[in-house]
This record gives C-alpha cells, structure tokens and sequence, in this order.
C-alpha cells in the first residue's frame, strides 16, 4: 500500500467508527494494524496518538490500544455539541442552490439503497455522513471535520448504549430536513435538524434498568425451583 500516513490511518479508523464496524471497547493491536496497511508499527503509533488527541481511542497500561467507551455524560455532551453546532450551520442558511439539493438527495437515494440491500455498515456510514455532507454542501469546510468527529462519536454512543432508532426513521428525517430547505424554509429545517438529533439520542438506552437489592437477589436466587408436575425429584445428597 502506497501513500499510507499515520493522518490516512486515523481517517480509516474513524470510517470504521461511523460504519459501526468498530465497536466502543475493541482492541487495536499495533501490530495487527501495521500488517493491515503496510507500514511500521511506529507509523501505526502515530496515528493511534492522534486518535488518543480526538478522543477516539485510549490506551490501558500493560493491555495496548482501545476504541474508548463513552459514558452516558459524555455521550449527552457530544449531542450538544452537534446540535450547537448543526442548527448553527442552518440558521445562517439561505435557500440552497439547485445543485446543493441534487447533492443531498443523492446521498439520501444512497441511503435508501443501502437501507433495501440491508448493507448494515455502509447504511450505518451514509446516514451518519449525512451531517457532513450538509455542512459541507451548505459551504462550511472548516466544520466538516469537527462534525466528523462529532458524528463519530455519537456513534460510538449509538453502539454503546443500543440506539431504537431505525436507519429508515432517520432516513425519513434527513429527507424532511432537505425538503424545507428546498422550499426555502430554513428556520423549519433547522427544527427539523435539532428534533432529529433529539430522536436520535432519545433512542439511547442510557438507564441501566434497576438492580435488586442483596438481601432480595439472594432470596431470587435461592427460591423453590418450579418444577413441572410429577417431576420433582428426590431431594439430592452430596
């Protein structure tokens, strides 16, 4: 593999990341990663550094690299982000061009064909790439990559925490979001954006359901079987 860099490295590693292909926890064996793209281990360092820098990856003494997993607070924080971010990108909107519309509605049309071939990984990357699409479609370069990696990490959360909320549902809310921009109605699609991303993390099952007490787990645990009729056996000798 030619042209490889640590920078080219990372970049796949988010791909990974937004294609839910990597999942929060996953080791990253340097020399695994080094054999995958050709290069030296001290190149596949470089880029796990800059992973580690964006708050990607962590590494734990003595047990090597890891996706970080990101805990309900951080994954709250990273919504907030966007949403800061995104309605930001649409409140400064005008009407889009002709062509900017015919960009997004192929990405969307991408989507929906990867949604139909039930493609989990690249369904998973398109709808995420949306956002990034947007703003780089509504003329905000400079954001795309913070949007990346916000994106990214509210995937990780997605994963983490089992998101209930479906490729086609999001679909759907991509396309209503481009059509009130196609009509001109950019405070509308900018509500459509933040109700989307709410959906989104509202779908997150963050509450860890309650866990009994000691005293009341013992007594589960130590309760009568319910044997069926008939086939309860003799009391057992040890």
């Amino acid at each position: 593999m030619t042209d490889v860099t640590p920078t080219h490295i990372a970049e796949r590693v988010v791909e990974a990341i937004l294609a839910q292909k990597l999942a929060p926890g996953e080791r990253l064996g340097e020399q695994a990663l080094a054999e995958n793209f050709g290069v030296s281990r001290t190149m596949v360092r470089e880029a796990l550094m800059q992973l580690q820098a964006r708050g990607f990856v962590e590494v734990q003494s003595r047990r090597g690299w890891y996706v970080v997993e990101p805990s309900a607070d951080e994954a709250r924080d990273a919504f907030a982000a966007r949403r800061i971010v995104e309605a930001g990108i649409l409140a400064e909107a005008g009407r889009p061009l002709a062509k900017v519309i015919r960009k997004l509605r192929e990405h969307i049309a991408d989507e929906q064909r990867a949604i139909a071939g039930a493609d989990a990984a690249t369904r998973a990357f398109l709808l995420a790439d949306f956002h990034v699409c947007l703003a780089d479609q509504m003329g905000h370069r400079l954001l795309c990559d913070v949007l990346r990696d916000l994106t990214a990490r509210t995937t990780l959360a997605a994963t983490l925490f089992q998101s209930r909320h479906e490729a086609a549902e999001s679909c759907a809310e991509h396309a209503a979001i481009v059509a009130a921009l196609e009509a001109g109605d950019t405070p509308h699609a900018r509500q459509l954006m933040l109700d989307h991303i709410g959906n989104v993390e509202q779908a997150l099952q963050v509450e860890a359901p309650p866990q009994p007490d000691a005293d009341e787990r013992l007594r589960s645990t130590l309760a009568p079987l319910s044997l069926p009729a008939g086939g309860r056996r003799s009391q057992a000798r040890w």
